[in-house]
This record gives structure tokens, C-alpha cells and sequence, in this order.
């Protein structure tokens, strides 16, 4: 196992956060481009703060699926938002991990003195996902560009055929990854085969997420989400994708959808394409005296693991346990997680395999299991199987709302993980103020 971590050698702190709702792409791209959502999302967190958009020291923004039109986004974000021409702004790209990279670089930066207060997360607009020429198309198109003649030109309108204009669509592309040649659902089924995990305990798990995300919303517990407002005069105030009336029962009527004969993973037990923007600020001690500034929590620590991308949803495993190695903890020792539900399978194997001795001995450096997990500490308040997973967000939507859970339950300490998509895994653990 190869592992990258980070202990902060300044303490950073988390001011403040607020992200959009999350809206479920629905076949054509969505009411809000990906610096629309990064706007809306953090123009009313900077509104409230005591600190001028230009006393920020930096932006930096996690994004994985660029458009064309939104080059380095973060800059243009930070433009947007008024924090004027000074304050410098950069755009990571860690796949599925890109607003927890976002975080860390804000973080890494604010414990080498570099930065005092920094504007960092994460946004993903996967509707507007493009579609794209297939190769052969594009050696047409060039073939066409450099006829000479009205004959050359009519040769080749004789040479096109249907599948040259058969789309290629590029969020599909994006979320296969190119050197194992499966896409994520395929390697969300390699890891339910490898630990045995049944059909019916993935929509099981599946349908209470859905209901934990409604009960949130029902008892108000989503106030990090700030509404936005489309150009038709809608408002979307809350993640539109939940589904309150889910159950397991419902969800066995869905077929599966990346291996049809024998797999498991459907639409109703997977993440949902989305977009969305989630923004937190953190500070230096420093920063936080001189603002007089609220504290919601600490960045104690990061984690970066990497892993065979053919079971790559097994990151949050190789990520997190570094971290309770060396603080000589168990599972439970962490008041509460948050597991990214990239989908329900791979949660579920995450914690298969911090049960199962022989992987832990194998992969993780450990004598024995780490244990068995208790879910009423994980995922809480539902995850991205109802909420959606915009990808370059929902690394920063995770730490978000873990410390919104820290604060709510009055607990101590946390860790946010989630895999990536390539095969790794990121976590941060987390501690209230």
C-alpha cells in the first residue's frame, strides 16, 4: 500500500461552508454551468462573512470535468465573487477527490504560512458533460478541411456513414478509466463479488440513505445548503434527487445496468449524476483573531492512498486506516464518518474489508481485522445514492456536513473519505471547535 499523508503543522481551521443544492442531471444539461454553481454557492458565504472577498489570500476550486468555456474555474469563480484582480486562484483535478485536494492544498498552505484565509472546494456540473466526435469523424472532418477541389468534397460526402455521427459521450468516457478499461459501476461489481455482497443488502442499504437524507431535510439539518435561483425564476432550495418513499422492495425492480446478466449495481443503488458547488473557508489561528471569526471545526490531518483501480471504491479503506494507525484507534473511536456513497456496494465493501483479516493483513499492514463499523455513526444523514455525487464537489461536501453533524450531536471528531476514481482513496479527519 502506498500512502501520502499530512499533519498540519499550523492549525487550520473551518470557518464557514455552504454548497448548492444538488440538482439531478434528467437527460439534457441543467439549468446552471459549473461557475454558475460555484457563484451561487459561494457568494452568500462570503456575504456573511466579517472579511472582505479581496482579504482572501487565495481560491482554489476542485473540478474534474472542465468545460471549455471555464478554464482554471477557480479563477473565474473568484473573479465572480468580487475578489478582485489580487487574489490569486488555481483549479485541482483529483477525480472524485478533487474538492477534498482542494481542501488539503488550501490547508497545506495555510500550515506553511503561505496562506492565512482561503476559499476552497469544489464544483461539478456532469450534465453539461460534452459530447464529442468519434476519431473517425474527426479524421473526416480534417480530410474535409483540406480538399482542394468540388470533386474531392463530393468523394467524401459518398464516404460518410451513420456511425459517423454517432455521438461520443464524454462523461462516459470520463468515468472509465483507461488503463484497467472498466468504467466505476464495473468496479463497484468486482468489489460486491469479492466480499460476497448480495443484491438485496445493496438496495437495502440504498433505500435507508434515501430516507436519511429526507428525515435531514425534513428536521432542517441541511442549513449548509443555500438556495439558487435559475433563469426562469425557479428556485431549487434542496437536493432534488432524493427519494423519500425508497425501499428495497422498490428498488429489486430495477435491473442492472454495467453487467445485465448477473450484476447488482442499478441506478437506485448508485450515486446520481448531478451538479452542485460546495465552498469552505479556512483560516489561520491568526486570521481567526484578527476577523474575529466563528470556528466550526479543525482540518487535523489528510490521507492519500492509492490502490488497483479495478476495485478503486476500496479507497476510503486504504486512505482512513493509516489514519487510526497512528493514533492507535478503532473504528469506533471516530465519533462520526462519511463515507462518500459512490455507490452502495462500495460502502458496503469498505466495510467488509476492515472486517476481513486476511485483506487487512494483506493490504493494510495490520495483524488482524480493524473490526466491524458501527452505522449509526456512518452516513448519518443519508449520502450521495439520494444527494448526488458532482464529482469535483463532493470531496468538500463531505467534510462540510461532517462538521455540521460534530456541531449538531455535540461529538469530538470525525473522518470524511471517499474514493477516486482511478484507483485511490482520500480522508480528513476532522474535529469540532
Amino acid at each position: 500500500m502506498a500512502a501520502k499523508s499530512a499533519s498540519y503543522s499550523r492549525p487550520v481551521y473551518v470557518v464557514d461552508g455552504a454548497r448548492t443544492p444538488f440538482i439531478k442531471a434528467r437527460g439534457r444539461p441543467g439549468p446552471f454551468a459549473a461557475a454558475d454553481l460555484a457563484v451561487g454557492a459561494g457568494r452568500p458565504l462570503l456575504a456573511r462573512q466579517k472579511f472582505a472577498p479581496e482579504q482572501l489570500d487565495e481560491v482554489i476550486c476542485g473540478n474534474a470535468m472542465a468545460s471549455a468555456d471555464e478554464a482554471n474555474i477557480a479563477r473565474i469563480a473568484a473573479l465572480r465573487l468580487g475578489c478582485g484582480k489580487a487574489v490569486p486562484a488555481f483549479t485541482v483535478h483529483r477525480n472524485c477527490g478533487s474538492g477534498m485536494q482542494a481542501l488539503d492544498s488550501a490547508a497545506m498552505n495555510i500550515a506553511a504560512g503561505r496562506s492565512e484565509l482561503v476559499l476552497a472546494g469544489g464544483v461539478e456540473a456532469m450534465s453539461h458533460g460534452p459530447l464529442l466526435f468519434s476519431p473517425a469523424m474527426v479524421h473526416w472532418l480534417a480530410d474535409w478541411n483540406q480538399a482542394k477541389s468540388v470533386g474531392q468534397r463530393m468523394k467524401l460526402l459518398g464516404q460518410l456513414r451513420p456511425p459517423h455521427f454517432a455521438p461520443v459521450i464524454g462523461l462516459l468516457r470520463g468515468l472509465t478509466d483507461p488503463v484497467v478499461g472498466l468504467n466505476m459501476g464495473q468496479t463497484a461489481e468486482k468489489v460486491a463479488h469479492q466480499f460476497g455482497i448480495s443484491r438485496q443488502q445493496m438496495d437495502e442499504y440504498a433505500a435507508r440513505s434515501q430516507r436519511r437524507l429526507a428525515h435531514a431535510q425534513e428536521q432542517g439539518w441541511m442549513d449548509e445548503v443555500v438556495p439558487l435561483y435559475g433563469p426562469d425564476g425557479k428556485v431549487y432550495d434542496h437536493d432534488d434527487g432524493v427519494r423519500a418513499d425508497s425501499s428495497a422492495e422498490k428498488l429489486a425492480k430495477l435491473k442492472p445496468v454495467f453487467d445485465r446478466k448477473f450484476g447488482k449495481v442499478t441506478a437506485g443503488n448508485s450515486s446520481q449524476v448531478t451538479d452542485g458547488a460546495a465552498w469552505l473557508i479556512l483560516a489561520s489561528e491568526e486570521a481567526v483573531q484578527k476577523h474575529d471569526l466563528p470556528v466550526l471545526g479543525r482540518l487535523v490531518e489528510t490521507e492519500w492512498a492509492g490502490l488497483d483501480p479495478a476495485v478503486m471504491g476500496l479507497g476510503p479503506v486504504h486512505a482512513a486506516t493509516p489514519i487510526l494507525k497512528r493514533r492507535r484507534w478503532g473504528l469506533n473511536d471516530v465519533d462520526y464518518w462519511e463515507i462518500n456513497e459512490a455507490f452502495a456496494g462500495q460502502v458496503l465493501g469498505c466495510l467488509e474489508a476492515w472486517k476481513d483479516a486476511d485483506y487487512c493483513r494483506e493490504y493494510l499492514g495490520k495483524k488482524d481485522a480493524l473490526g466491524q463499523l458501527d452505522e449509526e455513526r456512518l452516513n448519518v444523514d443519508g449520502g450521495a445514492i439520494g444527494a448526488g455525487h458532482p464529482v469535483g464537489a463532493s470531496g468538500a461536501r463531505i467534510v462540510l456536513h461532517l462538521l455540521k453533524v460534530l456541531r449538531r450531536e455535540n461529538a469530538r471528531r470525525g473522518i470524511a473519505t471517499l474514493c477516486i476514481g482511478g484507483g485511490q482513496g482520500g480522508a480528513v479527519l476532522v474535529e469540532s471547535a
